[in-house]
């Protein structure tokens, strides 16, 4: 396991962090054996939110008892203080803990959001006032925008940023990244399998790893899903795989789209999980997690091409910031069933 400096926090902060939102998708048990065999392995960075059911409870209920071992960050998707502050209070009280070492204002995607967050009464505070209670060492920020979250870290208010960097999604390295590091921040990439489509895994892992992030927060619910993300960092990543792994993420990310959820659609397409996987389902295939998906929207995907609304101009596109040709797109997937 490699470590680094965790930005100015100064904690020694494993490259591998342990995602625990999907945790309670599986029996406690084995949660409780994942989440110890993470620890036991040297991964000392655990990652949940208020929002990701009832993932803190496991995470108190598996682990509080080795508090001193991992560093312990968590989210509020609130915009306003009271709301914040309740689940501030709530998070503490679920994990067991007196407090995170980490908070993120959770999610922020568009400048009303991020103006509601930060404002007098908004999450920011709560987070401010629960960091001076000695109830949170650390305030973070997490979002779908690279574009944005570059302006809004630059303002210092923040010293984290947790943001997507996969092979389908290498947009945080134009400017993000830099300027995070630029400004010492702590660095966090998650969805390295974007959601569980990327293979193959040890590929998706490295790419991360091998770019300018503290830590890579991977998904992970048993042992062997551990053990899987842990062989892939077993080697550093040499000038040569670091060329071919750029090149790959240059071509699957032509899809261009950030995940930032402008465009809901009126047949409720999931349209950005449709889009980031185009690239790579054609070069690669899915993970068995990604075949589940289109599966499972099979109908809403191919009712694409007959939606009378958008037969002229499609609704999701005139939504996007990024003028994205997502109606083409789907109706491409809708040729692969």
């Amino acid at each position: 396991m490699k470590y680094s400096t965790f930005g100015k926090s100064g904690y020694k902060v494993s490259s591998l962090g342990f995602g625990a939102m999907n945790l309670p998708s599986v029996p406690l048990e084995q949660a409780r054996e994942a989440l110890n065999y993470a620890l036991d392995h040297g991964i000392n960075y655990i990652d949940t939110a208020a929002a990701y059911r009832n993932s803190e409870e496991i995470i108190g209920e598996c682990i509080s008892h080795r508090r001193q071992d991992y560093f312990l960050a968590t989210k509020t998707g609130a915009r306003d203080y009271a709301t914040a502050k309740a689940e501030i209070e709530r998070s503490l009280v679920r994990m067991k803990t007196d407090h995170v070492d980490l908070l993120q204002i959770h999610y922020v995607n568009n400048v009303t959001e991020y103006k509601k967050a930060m404002e007098v009464g908004g999450a920011y505070e709560a987070a401010l006032e629960a960091q001076r209670e000695g109830k949170v060492r650390f305030i973070g920020i997490s979002g779908h925008r690279p574009d944005l979250l570059v302006k809004w870290i630059a303002k210092g208010q923040f010293s984290q940023i947790l943001f997507h960097l996969n092979l389908a999604q290498p947009f945080a390295l134009d400017e993000l990244i830099p300027k995070a590091a630029e400004m010492d921040l702590m660095r966090v990439a998650m969805k390295p399998l974007s959601g569980g489509f990327i293979q193959p895994v040890d590929r998706a892992i490295r790419y991360p790893y091998s770019q300018d992030v503290h830590v890579t927060i991977s998904g992970m619910v048993s042992v062997k899903e551990v053990q899987e993300n842990l062989e892939a960092q077993r080697k550093e990543v040499g000038p040569e795989e670091r060329r071919e792994l750029e090149q790959l993420a240059l071509e699957l990310g032509e899809h261009d789209c950030r995940r930032c959820n402008y465009c809901s659609c009126p047949l409720e397409i999931p349209i950005p999980d449709v889009m980031i996987a185009s690239k790579f389902r054609e070069k690669f295939g899915l993970l068995p997690k990604g075949d589940g998906f289109f599966k499972r929207h099979q109908e809403k995907i191919t009712s694409c091409a007959d939606h009378d609304p958008c037969k002229v101009v499609p609704l999701c596109e005139a939504k996007c910031p990024y003028q994205l040709p997502m109606s083409s797109v789907v109706q491409k997937a809708a040729s692969f069933y």
